[in-house]
């Protein structure tokens, strides 16, 4: 049994070649551990980074115009700071009805002036 074991090539994941060092070693250089990974998420496309960099661009906004956690501010003023509304990560809706759009942790309810309540996510809304 243990001369199979040595009889065993160990070989890295990635290009092949063989491995020597540590027994649980899986790439024989940073540059195929880096490969690697880059293999497995280049689905991350133009497209969705696209729309990560929205979705942290509105929540940088939200947070700017709601230093103290509760804000109210003009529709015209999110869309000036560059707000783009059809994008959020989630929506709660409350027992009445109503709908708060967030970005992560910050978030916003449309009142029926065209103002909007900035809140942050409280820790029971989930």
């Amino acid at each position: 049994m243990d001369l199979k074991k040595k009889e065993e090539k160990r070989v890295c994941h990635h290009c092949g070649e063989e491995l020597f060092g540590r027994r649980d070693k899986k790439y024989c250089s940073d540059y195929c551990r880096t490969s690697a990974h880059n293999e497995v998420h280049k689905d991350y496309s133009n497209y969705m980074r696209r729309v990560n960099n929205i979705l942290r661009r509105n929540r940088r906004i939200l947070a700017k115009l709601n230093p103290n956690g509760k804000a109210k501010v003009a529709g015209s003023v999110l869309m000036e700071e560059g707000y783009n509304f059809a994008y959020f990560t989630n929506i709660y809706e409350t027992k009445k009805g109503g709908k708060y759009y967030f970005c992560y942790d910050q978030g916003y309810i449309k009142l029926d002036d065209g103002m909007y309540a900035l809140v942050v996510r409280e820790s029971y809304v989930k």
